[in-house]
């Protein structure tokens, strides 16, 4: 099926959509990662980084970053003929979180994407979506030439509940962003199984 259009002889699919986030530190590959999958051309809200923001802004690890993400990163991604995904990529710099309340709004799920070089640049996004309930997929970017460790160190270091996936990925390869992206789906919905009220008759 062409997306918008059905086959012969079959009604037309009207598709469900949904929101999902990309959050992280500074640096991290979220505008990478929204660009490696999105099937329309990416909305981006990058600037230069400046010398007046040098003392806010932290370029340890990332000294070869030139742009940050100020506003959000937007792509879309049509995972079946019936199921798309609208991406928002958070901004990672500290003065700009305060965008984060907005752009959750209405989110069913999130990717917090992780650099094991810089593992705490990613715990405010994990607090952020614990303290909010929103079901969140830990994706570790994995960078050349930093180290490899196992899913289950990475989740004992941040100290992550056991039914939280993490998942090593590679932002630039669009069919590892999309086995992310499905699995922010799956657990949302497995979440949203568990925590469904009890019906009481």
């Amino acid at each position: 099926m062409i997306f918008g259009r059905s086959e012969r002889g079959k009604p037309p699919v009207e598709p469900v959509t949904l929101k999902i986030l990309v959050a992280g530190g500074f640096g991290v590959g979220k505008t990478t990662l929204v660009g490696a999958v999105s099937e329309i051309r990416p909305l981006r809200t990058e600037e230069y980084l400046t010398e007046a923001g040098r003392p806010v802004d932290d370029t340890s690890g990332v000294e070869g970053k030139h742009t940050t993400t100020v506003a959000m990163d937007f792509g879309r991604i049509t995972l079946r003929e019936d199921l798309v995904l609208y991406l928002f990529g958070t901004p990672g710099q500290e003065r700009f979180w305060f965008m984060w309340d907005e752009l959750s709004e209405g989110a069913l799920g999130a990717v917090v994407l992780a650099d094991t070089r810089r593992l705490e640049d990613c715990f405010a996004a994990v607090d952020y979506f614990e303290r909010r309930s929103i079901p969140f997929v830990v994706g570790v970017n994995c960078f050349e030439g930093a180290a490899r460790y196992p899913a289950e160190d990475i989740r004992q270091a941040l100290d992550l509940d056991a039914d939280i996936p993490v998942v090593l990925c590679d932002a630039r390869d669009r069919q590892s962003v999309k086995d992310v992206l499905v699995g922010v789906v799956q657990h949302a919905m497995d979440y949203g199984t568990a925590h469904r009220p009890a019906v009481t008759t």
